[in-house]
């Protein structure tokens, strides 16, 4: 019993880690289409300001929580303004554009912080569950990935800042012909979506520890859960998220870490076979 309670509880922070990782790019790329290839490196960004930040005397929770997606998100901002607004349906030149990004930012964190490992240790200690242990922290990033996906869905649905957002990526034409400006809306969805990778990465920084180049590792996820989802941002992520989140970690605890990232990577790889649209362009439809 046990063991079975000890496997739930890490498929729930399994899920969790990859709603964090995967949320700002839904965001970015569900609402705005823009395929974001630097989102490994804003991710590695919020670590990095997490760390930094805390090494400067700052309270751990103000700088994962405060510190992270203010600077990646003012950091998403100016991107933005200087690069992603001139190539707004420009699909290749922005992918082009966002991976040299990424080059200069990996370039430029590992001439500031070297190419080794950066981290700090996981607040709130451990749990006992019978003879097995669970980190508590982990149970929080649960809570917090909730959290994320309520205010989230709140925002947009119950809101008329969510409901201008919706309105002009759906149809910005007619919502500039109401006194909106779709400009602003775009600029603040990406320093939006930015912020709550920067969020993720600080959150994420004392499980896995931050060096210049794990962007590599957290993008691949991200997208594959993103595409895996459809077209809607927080029911798609959510769902794609518990079952890959589910398969990886079932995977993990009977074989090991190794088979349990080949069997995620298959599970996405059938699933877009047989859902093209991933699973809310066949489910949930009408959901956000």
């Amino acid at each position: 019993m046990d063991y079975i309670v000890i496997l739930l509880l890490q498929i729930a922070s399994a899920i969790a880690s990859l709603v964090l990782l995967s949320i700002g790019l839904a965001v970015i790329f569900g609402m705005m289409r823009v395929i974001n290839l630097a989102h490994g490196e804003f991710l590695m960004l919020g670590g990095y300001a997490a760390i930094t930040a805390y090494n400067k005397g700052v309270n751990l929770w103000i700088a994962m929580v405060v510190v992270a997606p203010l600077t990646v998100g003012l950091f998403g901002a100016i991107v933005e303004r200087l690069v992603i607004r001139h190539l707004y349906g420009r699909l290749i030149d922005t992918m082009l554009a966002t991976w040299g990004l990424s080059l200069a930012m990996i370039g430029f964190v590992t001439v500031v912080f070297g190419n080794t490992v950066s981290g700090i240790s996981a607040p709130l200690g451990s749990l006992a569950i019978g003879s097995y242990r669970t980190g508590a922290y982990e149970l929080f990033l649960v809570l917090v990935a909730i959290v994320l996906l309520g205010v989230g869905w709140a925002t947009l649905r119950l809101t008329r800042l969510g409901l201008i957002a919706r309105g002009t990526m759906q149809n910005a034409s007619m919502a500039a012909a109401l006194g909106t400006n779709p400009t602003a809306v775009y600029a603040v969805t990406f320093a939006v979506g930015s912020a709550l990778s920067g969020l993720a990465g600080g959150l994420l920084a004392p499980l896995s520890g931050v060096v210049p180049t794990i962007g590599a590792t957290y993008i691949a996820k991200s997208f594959i859960t993103v595409i895996s989802g459809g077209g809607a941002i927080l029911s798609g992520t959510a769902a794609a998220s518990a079952l890959l989140g589910a398969i990886n970690t079932a995977t993990t605890f009977a074989f090991t870490p190794v088979l349990g990232e080949v069997a995620l990577l298959v599970a996405a790889v059938v699933l877009l076979r047989l859902l093209p649209q991933g699973i809310t362009g066949r489910f949930f439809r009408r959901a956000l």
